[in-house]
């Protein structure tokens, strides 16, 4: 599955049969080489998770020993590491005396690699996702998949029960794969328009908004405040970015505990809007857009009694007009 050019090449010559310059589309280079397009913004994205939480800076309980203890041979972040050169700066003062000023780039320390034997929350992540990515080549790896399985990994590897935190990574991956298989047309954009596209749930959306607040949604007409400008994350990332992690788990757990998550989730993005509804009525496009964009903090339990009670008054008002 991950491919490692030369392991099998005797006395480790990685240049015996197959070579990194091979054109052959078979060649376990070519191979490497594109995974690691793929790894390297993996890489960059898992390095950005929960950054108001230093958890996935943290080392894991549970690492993977035969890859913790490979000499960082098998660790994923290792291939696609950034190499820094030194420079040095000479200045001339006066006769023969030269003052030579070293510059070199430091890593974020935030993530600097574990010691041998260990390795951080922010690493199992990545190899889960460079897993996922290489067993669904026709969707692959795309960015905000690390936001989706940011909180699924976290809920595992914070369990209170001793069992769910030494399994956490297969857990998660096993949670994050059915996740996907439900939101993956979210990921496709030749599916953006598809019945369960990002661009299908936006509409149900806006139609949904007009149900709740018509006056809210003749202001945004109004101001041509098109839901691509701040709805797009909210469904597409199931609002892991709008909140703090605490919040995102209260969220999801009555997200997912719905049969028809989905439509809750629409419900979940009206009471948000209409939860601020006097700012929006009173604020012009751009001040409207960095409210949306920047969802003010507050008790997320009345965003979702708000949406609970947006869906019980669209379905009275459906079933009234019947």
């Amino acid at each position: 599955m991950i491919v490692m050019p030369g392991e099998k090449e005797p006395n480790g010559d990685v240049t015996l049969g197959d070579h990194p310059l091979s054109i052959n589309p078979d060649s376990e280079w070519q191979t490497f080489f594109k995974d690691n397009e793929v790894l390297l913004q993996i890489d960059k994205d898992v390095r950005r998770l929960c950054p108001d939480i230093s958890f996935f800076q943290q080392p894991t309980e549970y690492p993977c020993n035969e890859i913790v203890n490979s000499n960082d041979v098998k660790r994923l972040h290792t291939r696609v590491q950034r190499r820094v050169l030194k420079c040095a700066n000479v200045e001339r003062k006066g006769l023969g005396i030269t003052k030579i000023a070293l510059s070199v780039k430091k890593a974020n320390e935030d993530y600097a690699p574990m010691a041998e034997g260990k390795e951080a929350h922010w690493e199992v992540v990545e190899r889960i996702l460079f897993l996922y990515a290489k067993l669904n080549p026709g969707q692959g790896y795309v960015q905000g998949m690390n936001e989706i399985i940011g909180p699924i990994y976290h809920a595992f590897a914070c369990d209170p029960d001793i069992l769910f935190r030494e399994n956490a990574e297969s857990d998660c991956f096993f949670c994050f794969t059915n996740l996907m298989s439900e939101i993956r047309d979210f990921f496709i954009k030749s599916l953006d328009e598809s019945d369960r596209g990002i661009n299908k749930m936006m509409s149900k959306m806006l139609i949904q908004l007009k149900n709740c607040d018509l006056d809210v949604w003749l202001k945004f007409q109004q101001l041509e405040l098109k839901p691509q400008y701040y709805s797009f994350r909210w469904i597409t990332l199931l609002l892991s970015q709008e909140f703090p992690l605490p919040d995102v788990l209260r969220i999801w757990d009555t997200l997912f505990s719905d049969e028809n998550r989905f439509d809750f989730l629409i419900y979940v993005c009206c009471a948000m809007i209409v939860i601020l509804r006097n700012q929006l009525l009173e604020g012009d496009f751009p001040s409207n857009l960095k409210l949306l964009q920047n969802f003010p903090p507050m008790d997320v339990q009345i965003i979702l009694s708000k949406a609970v009670e947006l869906s019980k008054q669209i379905f009275l008002n459906f079933h009234t007009i019947e």
